[in-house]
């Protein structure tokens, strides 16, 4: 749980706009986990901000889905694959991050054959937007 507020709170702060000098002092600095551009923020005057955690057990997958809004995944344990058509599977491992563009057909899954996956899932939108938006096989 220490772990998961740790990154809740780093999150917070590099979310903020916070510049990385302001840390210079602290004893507890963060490191870079995952720095890309993205499209497809949303622009309003709010937002809703979801933190989800997810734990997926070995051989399991979730749905085909899209994203209206890019979903930034954070991997607490084992490794994450992330299977987006058309391309090969991205996978991330534990300390790692990756980026779910909008508006792309992918699903999620633990491809070992033991040991969980747990990970911590950050969504940005508008509010009451769905996290996402499930397809049908």
């Amino acid at each position: 749980m220490r772990k998961f507020m740790f990154v809740c709170g780093l999150a917070a702060a590099l979310l903020s706009g916070t510049p990385h000098s302001s840390f210079a002092e602290a004893t507890a600095k963060p490191t870079m986990v995952l720095e890309k551009t993205v499209t497809g923020l949303p622009t309003d005057a709010v937002q809703d901000v979801r933190v989800l955690t997810a734990t997926i057990k070995p051989g399991e997958k979730s749905v085909r889905h899209t994203h209206q809004y890019p979903v930034t995944v954070y991997v607490l344990e084992g490794e994450f694959t992330l299977v987006v058509k058309g391309q090969a599977p991205v996978v991330a491992k534990a300390g790692e991050a990756l980026i779910e563009q909008p508006g792309v057909e992918v699903y999620a899954t633990n491809a070992s054959a033991s040991g969980d996956t747990k990970v911590v899932i950050f969504y940005v939108s508008k509010p009451k937007t769905p996290f996402l938006v499930p397809l049908k096989d």
